[in-house]
């Protein structure tokens, strides 16, 4: 429900924020906590008096520390900054990704309002929360850094009927030491915030901890068999205005392969997620082989389905390592198996350290097709008997076909060229689902798909000519 950039914000910044105070912030502030008991016995040992006048402006600086810079307000502050950095750094991930169809269709980062929009708040609250801290710093600063000139003050005031050699040698203790209040006095402020800051970092990790994982059941239900089974299934995202997959029943038999089109917003990926409980129906029902996902325990589930996604992820780790996440126990060979089956072994083999290469280190990745092939051979490996395909690039296709078969799959197209031996083709539009049949049904209706059709077939004889061509 959170938006990736959010949640690396919270990973990785919170993260280091609580290893930078307990390594470095929070050692410093229990030394300015010490040193100013120590520095309290000193001052009022040899002059009474030019302690307790250097203790005024340190007084003055520490109300100010309390009342206008380290109270509920600034916490409230740090909070509502923090909330301000994590919406812009949410929406920046979205418009880096869209980025090429900024760039196809000509436009601006004004076409992403949302990030625009958050870029304007946190520079609204950036300049508000500057100018309102300015005086409460200037006063702060001013008087932590004005103990040197109360003791001239105090030394003229206190000097006016002479000057003792005890006096003087005094006035200099005062003067060298009180620099060390000044020191102590900064870092205590800058402490506060710390805290303030780790405090926050620690709450919004532990938002992320905290969350309720989907309901596990304790009665468990097995499938029957890969068969699956929507009854008037009903999604909407969190305040959304519209249901994401709405009222869509199918009966999709054991073994059989469906295709999932329409535009895009239409639904397809929810249902798919809906399917693979990446979240809970509203109402209704989704089951697989008879049981439905909900009561079927979640490491259950997930032996009966494999999902290729679009965006496929690789972990830092081995090619080797990476595969095997498809199944933890399986042996080198089964996993080396797995790769060939995907047809994977030129990937493998661009690489020097073949099978062992880090994915992410020393600048190694590889591209989102080879990516994707690598998923398909952790799905290899997994075996499952329910495979969802969330849009497989051409170079996959046939890796995929030798995976499918004898499987319940669900796949995800763009290209329509993909689809037309599906067992079944559901057109979906605005989360319902607006035709379904054959290929060649679908073609003869005249409907949405048909013009998808034509859409497509035109679209792939485009040409880029040159100028005057």
């Amino acid at each position: 429900a959170e938006g990736t950039g959010k949640i690396r914000k919270i990973v990785m910044d919170s993260s280091a924020a609580t290893e930078t105070y307990l390594a470095h912030n929070f050692p410093d502030k229990a030394v300015s906590m010490a040193t100013p008991v120590g520095l309290l016995v000193m001052m009022f040992i040899f002059d009474w008096r030019l302690g307790l006048i250097s203790l005024i402006p340190a007084f003055i600086a520490f109300v100010h520390m309390g009342t206008l810079m380290m109270g509920p307000k600034m916490a409230e502050d740090m909070k509502q900054y923090q909330n301000a950095l994590e919406k812009m750094s949410s929406e920046a991930v979205e418009y880096v990704r869209g980025i090429p169809v900024v760039k196809t269709f000509g436009q601006t980062v004004f076409s992403f309002k949302r990030f625009k929009l958050a870029i304007d708040e946190y520079e609204k609250w950036t300049l508000g929360y500057t100018k309102n801290m300015m005086l409460p710093m200037i006063c702060f600063t001013t008087a932590a850094n004005g103990i040197f000139a109360a003791l001239i003050i105090a030394a003229f005031k206190l000097t006016s009927h002479g000057v003792t050699d005890e006096f003087v040698l005094n006035l200099f203790f005062y003067v060298i030491i009180t620099s060390i209040l000044t020191v102590t006095l900064m870092k205590i402020a800058y402490a506060g915030e710390s805290q303030m800051l780790v405090d926050d970092a620690v709450n919004r990790m532990y938002s992320i901890l905290e969350t309720e994982p989907l309901a596990e059941t304790k009665s468990g239900e097995t499938p029957k068999d890969s068969s699956i089974q929507l009854d008037n299934a009903v999604f909407a995202y969190d305040n959304a205005e519209s249901n994401a997959v709405d009222g869509i029943t199918m009966n999709i038999k054991a073994g059989e392969h469906i295709a999932v089109v329409g535009s895009s917003g239409g639904g397809k990926t929810t249902l798919c997620s809906l399917i693979a409980r990446f979240w809970d129906v509203k109402s209704g029902s989704i089951k697989i082989g008879g049981a439905d996902v909900r009561n079927i325990p979640s490491e259950e589930l997930m032996k009966y389905v494999s999902y290729v996604f679009q965006d496929s992820k690789l972990l830092k780790m081995s090619i080797l390592e990476n595969v095997r996440m498809g199944r933890p126990d399986a042996t080198d060979e089964e996993v080396m198996q797995a790769l060939r089956d995907a047809q994977c072994m030129d990937i493998i083999e661009k690489f020097p350290e073949g099978v062992d290469t880090m994915i992410g280190s020393k600048g190694i990745y590889v591209s989102g097709g080879e990516c994707q092939r690598l998923s398909i051979a952790r799905a290899f490996l997994k075996n499952a008997p329910v495979i969802i395909l969330d849009e497989a690039t051409r170079s996959v296709q046939q890796a995929f076909e030798r995976l499918s078969k004898d499987k319940t799959v669900i796949m995800i197209a763009h290209r329509l060229s993909t689809v037309t031996n599906a067992d079944r083709i559901y057109v979906l539009s605005e989360g319902r689902i607006a035709e379904s049949g054959k290929h060649e049904e679908l073609i003869e209706q005249g409907g949405i798909y048909s013009r998808m059709w034509n859409e497509y077939n035109r679209s792939v004889s485009w040409q880029v000519r040159k100028a005057g061509v």
